[in-house]
């Protein structure tokens, strides 16, 4: 079932140019993992491990996670992180949440818990300095929180240091594009899951043919009163890389999913190599 869901997991490895960046630090590679949504139904053990080996065989200097570990009930996680204990990076493991890790109110307190015991530092708000001072990892509370204040954090970093911003929802790239953000790091859209190969997510296409049809029809077809810019604005970031003004942001398509499944859009581990 979790094939014909999800396809094959695969790899996308690409180089991130970052102005500034150290000597020392050009050539360090960070593994990006994104929306797991682990409750049974949406990610296979199978893949889990062959994502977790992938990693882990790319040797990472920094691992990161950018949320939705769970899809609604928090109680999961505590099975996920006996997976994820087995991740090694030479500088750690960060991670920031998603809107499904706040779903309830108990959810943040229990997830935030639950990968801080197995050495999993989980960023909200806050900046880490897993490198040192010279390319701080600042990690965001999600988007859809009332405490997405991305400001009194970003403020604290001069404009002559390089980051790299954790953020779960891309929405937030057009937020965080009055700041320096060398690379900006996102999940959440699990990259359309529907995808016309060559054109892009079928989300895109979707909003150009319901405009064209008048109100009484659309109420009437359940599938075209799904307001999709719920979920996101910018479907057009919806996965890969994007330029963002002078900033540089990177979707990963996820590894979970949602019924009925994807499309020409396998889930992903992302490798990303520093210069």
């Amino acid at each position: 079932m979790h094939k014909l869901l999800s396809g094959p997991l695969s790899v996308e490895r690409l180089n991130v140019r970052i102005a500034d960046l150290p000597k020392s630090l050009s050539g360090t590679k960070i593994v990006h993992l994104s929306d797991l949504h682990y409750d049974g139904l949406r990610l296979s053990e199978q893949m889990l491990a062959d994502a977790i080996a992938i990693t882990n065989e790319s040797e990472p200097d920094l691992i990161v996670l950018t949320g939705d570990y769970v899809t609604d009930d928090p109680s999961p996680i505590y099975h996920l992180v006996r997976r994820l204990k087995y991740l090694e990076a030479r500088v750690g493991v960060f991670a920031v949440l998603g809107n499904h890790d706040i779903y309830y109110k108990h959810s943040q307190s229990i997830i935030t818990q639950a990968l801080t015991s197995i050495g999993i530092q989980v960023l909200w708000n806050q900046i880490a300095y897993p490198f040192g001072e010279q390319l701080p990892i600042v990690g965001l509370a999600d988007y859809w929180s009332r405490e997405f204040r991305p400001a009194p954090v970003m403020e604290q970093l001069s404009d002559r240091t390089p980051r790299i911003v954790l953020s779960h929802n891309p929405d937030t790239a057009e937020i965080l594009s009055k700041w320096r953000v060398d690379l900006q790091l996102s999940g959440h859209t699990h990259g359309g899951q529907f995808v016309l190969p060559g054109f892009g997510p079928i989300v895109l296409y979707y909003h150009q043919f319901t405009r064209q049809l008048p109100k009484k029809v659309r109420a009437r077809i359940p599938c075209l009163r799904v307001n999709s810019s719920k979920v996101v604005r910018h479907w057009e970031w919806a996965q890969g890389f994007h330029r963002i003004g002078k900033n540089q942001l990177y979707v990963n398509r996820g590894l979970g999913t949602y019924p009925p499944g994807r499309f020409f859009c396998t889930p992903e581990v992302t490798v990303i190599t520093l210069t």
